[in-house]
């Protein structure tokens, strides 16, 4: 694209225009980021913070004795109590809230400003919990931290896609699901560290360490510069320009300007997006979406993520070995990512999500086999060997859902949604990911109590449902601009072009539909990943 022509056409007769990988839009990028790292380090440091007996004294003191009452016979039933869930799973259900606030100021304020609040709703969470008296201040820390979180998931991916050409659109986007993978390895570290301080103090520093990525997100908010499409959807339009030409490096930008400025025309025209979302043209984004933000999460990933100290003290290791493999968790998940980034735009996103299925698959039928065999009511003990395969199998696990689930779950869904009704999928997309995710966080230790080694087997059906949906219904999206999608992949899809009938046809109220715009269609991506 570079040192081309004002657009030029990509594989399959797309239009992709001129863009440079700018230094503006790296650093933006990486800045911009911090937002997942935030995100992942809240994901961790939980896990590890409510396996410190320090801390469980505190503010969980039936836990606690529980936890050393040798009379207690179930070592899948220590940690079950709804109290310590919540404590996990209140950032997510305040996160889903959230979410909803954030949409509007997203659109009406723009991506930057959405971006400050999550940071100062993130400051004002760790200030809360790492000076916590009390159940209660514990839990309201918590709460604004979910209220950053459904901020920053709404406003960092759609600032991050904005801004990004659309040939590294993959590896760009990815760059936030990296950082939540880098957030939980260093939450992981921390608590390895803290852990070992005397004076009952260590799980305050673990909670207050979350400031540095809510401090370096709320200065990023401050320096980035706002993304054309926000300023363009917003009425100032040479201002969008000036950006645009800023961000990809040449003068010849005319071309996607122009695009920009109409897709957001035609998106102002619909005066009712979730409605329009509801459109029988539009159910097989829909239903992609949200099946896959289920299907994340019915991956059991936040499970092993949120609580993975308490699952290895479970399956009988040491206080200090089970959070040494929590950090050997984070390190894997980190690099797998990071695989994700080189490979999504290469690939393809329908070969990773397959071949991670087989392998989260077979990784955790062999952890319930072996649970199965060793651990019981009234004897935890693994063995140096079946400790180590554990461990190896969780890895395993957790790689695969790191180059696959991880970031495609978000990736797919933002890249089908056509502009009209894009705030209305993002949010919808958020929502249902975040639900999930606290029914997940909420109800895990009660069903590792009740499921035993069971749990694992629970999860890889889910695995084996998700795998075939992904067979059958999930197109590859893969370096086909968004609203290209309809045309080359929803129209040649075997089942999902039954939907595609009325899509000539005019949305109700809307004058100038994809079908009869001129000139070249909108490249312009949105790609959203948390």
């Amino acid at each position: 694209m570079a040192g081309g022509g004002f657009a030029t056409a990509g594989p399959g007769g797309g239009v992709e225009f001129e863009a440079r990988i700018t230094p503006i839009v790296i650093i933006s990028c990486i800045m911009a980021a911090t937002g997942g790292l935030m995100f992942g380090y809240d994901v961790g440091v939980s896990g590890g913070v409510t396996s410190m007996p320090d801390f469980l004294e505190k503010f969980f003191p039936v836990v606690y004795k529980r936890t050393n009452d040798p009379r207690i016979n179930s070592n899948y039933c220590k940690y079950d109590n709804q109290g310590l869930q919540l404590f996990t799973s209140s950032l997510y259900l305040a996160g889903l809230t959230a979410t909803f606030f954030a949409s509007y100021t997203t659109r009406q304020l723009g991506r930057r400003p959405t971006m400050l609040i999550a940071g100062l709703f993130f400051i004002g969470g760790v200030v809360l919990n790492a000076a916590a008296q009390d159940l209660a201040m514990l839990i309201i820390g918590r709460i604004l931290l979910g209220c950053g979180v459904g901020f920053a998931n709404q406003a960092v991916p759609l600032f991050l896609s904005e801004i990004a050409p659309t040939r590294i659109r993959g590896g760009l986007n990815i760059l936030f699901q990296l950082n939540v993978t880098i957030g939980i390895l260093f939450a992981n570290l921390v608590n390895y560290g803290t852990n070992k301080i005397k004076g009952g103090w260590g799980w305050r520093l673990s909670l207050g360490l979350a400031g540095f990525p809510a401090v370096f997100l709320t200065l990023g908010a401050l320096l980035v510069s706002e993304t054309p499409n926000s300023l363009i959807e917003r009425g100032r339009l040479e201002e969008g320009k000036a950006v645009l030409r800023k961000i990809r490096g040449t003068d010849k930008i005319e071309p996607e300007f122009l695009e920009l400025v109409e897709a957001s025309r035609i998106a102002k025209e619909v005066k009712h997006p979730f409605r329009n979302l509801l459109q029988r043209r539009n159910r097989p984004q829909l239903v992609i979406a949200i099946a896959l933000q289920i299907f994340q999460q019915c991956t059991g990933i936040n499970a092993i993520m949120f609580y993975a100290p308490v699952l290895f003290n479970t399956l009988g290791f040491g206080n200090d070995a089970s959070l040494y493999s929590a950090v050997i968790t984070g390190a894997v998940n980190v690099l797998s990512t990071v695989v994700s980034i080189y490979s999504v735009d290469k690939v393809g996103r329908r070969m990773l999500l397959l071949e991670a299925g087989v392998q989260m698959f077979f990784s955790q039928v062999v952890i319930a086999i072996i649970l199965g065999l060793k651990v019981t009511d009234h004897s935890d003990n693994l063995g140096h060997g079946f400790g180590i395969l554990v461990v190896i199998m969780i890895c395993t696990f957790v790689s695969a859902f790191a180059w696959s689930w991880g970031p495609l779950g978000w990736l797919i869904p933002s890249e089908t949604f056509p502009l009209e009704t894009r705030s209305a999928g993002q949010s919808v997309t958020v929502c249902v990911n975040l639900l999930f995710t606290f029914v997940i966080a909420q109800a895990f230790l009660s069903m590792l109590c009740h499921f035993k080694y069971g749990i694992f087997l629970f999860f890889s059906g889910w695995v084996l449902i998700m795998s075939c949906f992904v067979l059958f219904l999930v197109p590859e999206t893969k370096n086909i601009p968004i609203e290209e999608m309809t045309m080359r992949v929803w129209k040649q899809h075997w089942f999902w072009k039954r939907f595609m009938d009325d899509y000539e046809e005019e949305p109700a109220g809307v004058k100038g539909s994809h079908s009869e715009k001129k000139g070249p269609s909108v490249g312009f991506d949105l790609s959203l990943q948390l």
